[in-house]
């Protein structure tokens, strides 16, 4: 099975709505429903595509999901924030553990000010707990009602991952 990770572009709007329209992932995502192909393909245009670093994460070129670094900017330039979702039918195969990997094998370089990857995870979504300790994330603590995720606030657990934790 190879995980590959490639920009993003307008002819993947089928599988991107077949993800990304999945119930399960939308409920334990900030993610929202995409009601039709063309609510999906402006989401593609305006948002993905011109992000400086999201990425579908594909199995045999299909993509099955995302991940996306946000390089921070000005005085948080030496940090960036680490998301992630795929369809509920390849959760618990390890492909967005090796997916991170991936990110983290590129993402310093790409970004030689970024010193420091941070990810936020639902205090209640211990799958995605697991991708970010396999890979190496340090676990820093809980920030309460920390975001509004459809319309509850709640706790995530802020991990970081730092240039330095990378074994050549």
């Amino acid at each position: 099975m190879e995980i590959k990770l490639r920009p993003y572009q307008l002819s993947d709007v089928d599988d991107f709505m077949e993800w990304a329209c999945d119930d399960q992932v939308i409920r334990r995502s900030r993610l929202r429903y995409y009601t039709s192909r063309e609510d999906a393909l402006d989401y593609l245009r305006e948002v993905a595509i011109p992000h400086p670093w999201y990425r579908a994460i594909c199995l045999e070129d299909r993509p099955i999901g995302f991940i996306c670094v946000k390089p921070g900017s000005d005085y948080e330039i030496c940090r960036g924030q680490i998301s992630y979702a795929i369809g509920s039918k390849y959760w618990n195969k390890g492909i967005t553990t090796k997916a991170v990997k991936l990110v983290i094998s590129s993402v310093f370089e790409e970004f030689p000010n970024m010193e420091r990857l941070e990810g936020f995870v639902n205090v209640e979504i211990k799958a995605s707990q697991r991708v970010l300790e396999k890979v190496g994330f340090q676990k820093e603590g809980v920030l309460r009602k920390y975001v509004i995720v459809h319309g509850k606030t709640i706790d995530v657990i802020m991990y970081s991952f730092l240039r330095t934790d990378q074994t050549n």
